[in-house]
């Protein structure tokens, strides 16, 4: 054997190492796309229970998200209210149901009018930090993001998770990974959701379905 022909196998050698070490960090960092499942939240008032109305409208209460491909479906129940949001990710159009006592409300939302209807998180800059926690068995990272009107949201993620489709969580549409964990905090109010449980099953269809009947439709008001 020639000293080419030497030279030629150190080389195929080489980039083989090299593939394999690419290849290998790949497997070993792989984020997994939530298709179909459900995160169930729950929700305490951190700050401000003594504002009134807040308690009674988040502290104790439940969030659950329900994805199914491009269809959520996020219910926040409380001991005074139920409001489920239909989002719809193909179109980006939106629907919100809001039940108090005997009262039920419908209002459809155009993908302009859910951009407005969150245009709180509009231009959410996030700052990145090497602090992680475990929530609902994952691995998660710290990120605090400040918004236009000086408020600030605290979440934590699990980096190798990500929904197919983010923007029905606006604030978090931009985050590199699943929030399991986050606080809202606006002038001396902060609420916090609390994921304790992410269930990665395959959700009934039939949940994405909407009223027929029984509720009063509203037009979207800004």
């Amino acid at each position: 054997m020639n000293r080419l022909q030497l030279n030629k196998m150190k080389i195929n050698k080489i980039s083989f190492l090299l593939l394999a070490s690419v290849l290998l960090a790949t497997q070993g960092y792989s984020q997994k796309l939530l298709t179909d499942g459900s995160i169930l939240y729950n929700v305490s008032v951190v700050n401000g229970k003594d504002q009134p109305g807040i308690a009674d409208a988040f502290d104790g209460a439940t969030l659950l998200v329900s994805i199914k491909s491009s269809q959520v479906r996020s219910d926040l129940k409380s001991n005074v209210r139920l409001q489920s949001i239909f989002y719809n990710a193909k179109d980006g159009t939106a629907v919100i149901l809001k039940e108090s006592g005997p009262e039920k409300y419908m209002i459809n939302l155009t993908s302009a009018q859910w951009i407005q209807y969150n245009r709180k998180y509009a231009g959410i800059k996030f700052s990145y930090s090497d602090e992680t926690k475990t929530v609902a068995g994952y691995l998660c990272k710290k990120a605090v993001g400040t918004l236009g009107d000086g408020s600030s949201v605290t979440v934590y993620y699990a980096a190798d998770l990500k929904p197919v489709y983010a923007g029905y969580e606006y604030a978090f549409k931009d985050l590199p990974g699943l929030p399991l964990e986050y606080e809202i905090t606006t002038g001396n109010i902060t609420v916090r959701y609390l994921a304790a449980s992410l269930q990665m099953t395959p959700v009934n269809a039939s949940r994405f379905d909407l009223p027929k009947s029984g509720y009063k439709l509203l037009d979207y008001k800004q």
